[in-house]
């Protein structure tokens, strides 16, 4: 598969979304509504849970499965209010010591009018910052697309991992080849220009996994692989001291991009 196969792929119809992996994943999951700014976002689910018997802190960015959901989780784009209610739940997880996982699968933040008037910006800057500074261990999947900010705004991880079928990207292949080339047919080499494949990403050290997918629509090794190996990394990360897991995030995110 080339690179736009995988963006096809990471877009397609009936993959599984957010729901779906923490549906599969955990058990007892609360979730909690709501930025106590301004509203709910649907696009972002957030709340608590249990990863076998620890207690954690899950969101994921959801874009719905039929069209009717899609709509009512505005194809997962979110709004600042959905980062602040993520961000909301992260400081949660930090004040009852619980670790915090994120799903990603957006195309990315929601550019209307009303997200640009309510701060869609300084939302997501600011989920950047405090991510960094998370006193608790934090894990971040990616799922299916990742765009741009929207996607950043909870992939400030002490390790990001992504299905082999997940793209991770600055903007879409199409936005890229309609700004590069004012050519919407280009955009297969756009998309091996961006190096957003699961592959491109682990390469150049940007994510630090890669699970491999099944064959056909079966994701259930993927939700017992992902349930046993997040279990163990975050027991892992429990056991190191605060200031340590800080520097080892910092220094995750400093290394990024460097030439040698």
């Amino acid at each position: 598969m080339d690179a736009f196969d995988r963006v096809i792929a990471a877009r397609a119809k009936g993959r599984p979304t957010g729901m779906s992996f923490i549906s599969n994943i955990f058990t007892d999951f609360l979730e909690m509504h709501g930025d106590r700014r301004f509203g709910d976002d649907k696009a972002v689910v957030a709340g608590i849970a249990r990863l076998k018997e620890m207690p954690v802190t899950v969101i994921a960015l959801e874009r719905g499965g039929d069209t009717k959901e899609k709509i009512f989780r505005n194809f997962g784009m979110a709004h600042p209010e959905g980062y602040r209610k993520a961000l909301r739940q992260m400081k949660l997880a930090e004040k009852f010591g619980r670790p915090v996982i994120c799903f990603v699968d957006t195309s990315g933040a929601y550019c209307g009018i009303g997200a640009e008037e309510r701060g869609q910006g300084q939302a997501i800057a600011e989920n950047l910052m405090e991510m960094m500074t998370l006193k608790v261990p934090v894990i971040s999947v990616f799922i299916g697309e990742g765009g741009s900010g929207g996607a950043l705004g909870l992939a400030v991880a002490d390790e990001v991992w992504m299905l082999e079928n997940a793209v991770y990207s600055v903007i879409s292949p199409e936005g890229c080849a309609s700004i590069l080339w004012k050519d919407s047919s280009k955009v297969r080499e756009a998309a091996n220009c961006l190096k957003l494949t699961a592959q491109d990403l682990f390469s150049l050290g940007v994510i630090e996994r890669i699970l491999e997918e099944p064959d056909g629509n079966n994701f259930e090794t993927i939700y017992e692989t992902l349930k046993t190996e997040l279990y163990a990394k975050i027991t892992e990360n429990q056991k190191l001291p605060v200031q340590e897991l800080l520097d080892r995030r910092y220094n995750r995110f400093r290394k990024i991009g460097v030439v040698k």
